[in-house]
């Protein structure tokens, strides 16, 4: 692990940076990281020159239907996958239908579904169903969510979260390819009989419809070791968050490379998808904004998800080499003082998580996030107006195609 002045070889993004000084900047930054570390530059020339999906995801607390009547466009850009989120918010299925009826190509994302607000049986059919209005089109992205959620809003409890997520997994491809519902593992029994509690008239069944596809994609939202293991293991993609591309080896790379090992060969090779906050501009106000809503968006997770000693999201930045500043940011959100928290995160935490400044710094960006392996991000696009905000995913689709 590194120390507190070399922890992630990615320069902060000055105000005061041109294109070709960032991109300099940036290189001589990447060269002085970790021994061992992967770098873009280091991989560049080795590595296949395979395009990166370019996702969006939608904000749930914002004008739906006016982001949706938008998505033409985006999709026109480029846009080849829309994420749709649900916290304690929207449902996100009702959404995706909608958006289903009005994209033709895009691929829609849960992201996430909460497996504890739902039964895996449930999970399958709504997977099954927005599959099928789509054409096809559906990824079903499922994670754990947290304790403050599921415990607080849904009033389920919160447990088993690696072995809830495997026989979801089970289960959901069970019903695809229309088997009957004979299930019987630790936390979830089909059908669920007298022995088991039940009423004794519960049979077997098969889905009545035929799904699209008897092997819908399944993504798993994870970051700690075990889950992304399991992710590695049984799912067709992965997703993490506050993603560090330079650091995926040091936090990611033990489980990942466990998961591997046990990986279905039936199974596609495993895909990452990853959000990052972008904004192609040379303008330093610019880049400050969007520099700005990471470091609000990184404070919120690091410092006020879970309490002391129980929030994963600060784990993670502990592993990435900033203890101390995980440590800052989680006391100054706990006590209220969330713009001094967002303060302290550190400027190249931010530029590593982030695709914001020239076009040239993005592209080498986009180039480190492709050597640690990710295959989609979900870009956030900064820009202030919908126009600004269209060609901005053209230039990054353009950056990503290679």
């Amino acid at each position: 692990m590194c120390g507190a002045n070399d922890r992630s070889g990615v320069s902060a993004i000055s105000a005061d940076d041109t294109t070709a000084g960032a991109g300099a900047l940036w290189r001589a930054n990447a060269r002085a990281g970790l021994s061992g570390r992967r770098t873009a530059v280091e991989e560049s020339e080795s590595m296949t020159a395979s395009a990166i999906k370019l996702g969006m995801p939608i904000n749930y607390a914002g004008d739906f239907r006016e982001t949706i009547d938008n998505l033409v466009d985006f999709e026109a850009a480029g846009v080849a996958r829309i994420a749709v989120p649900e916290a304690y918010s929207f449902d996100a299925v009702s959404q995706l239908g909608y958006i289903a009826a009005r994209t033709e190509k895009m691929e829609l994302q849960s992201g996430i579904l909460p497996m504890y607000s739902r039964t895996p049986s449930n999970l399958a059919m709504t997977a099954a169903g927005l599959d099928f209005i789509s054409g096809g089109r559906f990824v079903l992205g499922i994670g754990a969510s947290g304790p403050q959620v599921i415990e607080g809003f849904h009033g389920v409890k919160y447990d088993y979260p690696v072995g809830r997520a495997r026989e979801n997994a089970d289960i959901c491809r069970l019903i695809w390819r229309r088997e009957k519902t004979e299930y019987r593992g630790k936390h979830y029994t089909l059908p669920f009989t007298k022995e088991d509690g039940g009423t004794g008239l519960g049979k077997p069944l098969k889905i009545i419809n035929h799904p699209v596809r008897e092997r819908i994609p399944m993504l798993l939202a994870a970051i700690g070791p075990k889950n992304t293991e399991l992710a590695a293991e049984m799912f067709e993609e992965f997703q993490p968050f506050l993603f560090h591309p330079e650091y995926v080896d040091v936090a990611f790379g033990e489980p990942l490379a466990a998961g591997k090992a046990k990986r279905d060969p039936s199974l596609p090779e495993l895909g990452i998808v990853v959000q990052a906050t972008a904004r192609v501009t040379e303008d330093p106000e610019q880049i400050e904004n969007a520099s700005q809503m990471v470091r609000h968006q990184a404070a919120l997770y690091i410092g006020g998800m879970g309490a002391r000693g129980k929030n994963f999201y600060n784990q993670l930045t502990v592993r990435y080499g900033y203890a101390d500043a995980a440590r800052e940011i989680q006391d100054l959100y706990l006590d209220g003082k969330k713009a001094e928290a967002a303060a302290a995160v550190p400027a190249e935490l931010v530029a590593a998580m982030s695709l914001i400044g020239p076009r040239s710094l993005v592209a080498e960006r986009a180039e480190a996030f492709r050597a640690a392996g990710v295959t989609c991000i979900l870009a956030a696009p900064a820009a202030p107006t919908h126009k600004e905000r269209v060609q901005e995913m053209g230039q990054l689709a353009e950056i990503f195609a290679g």
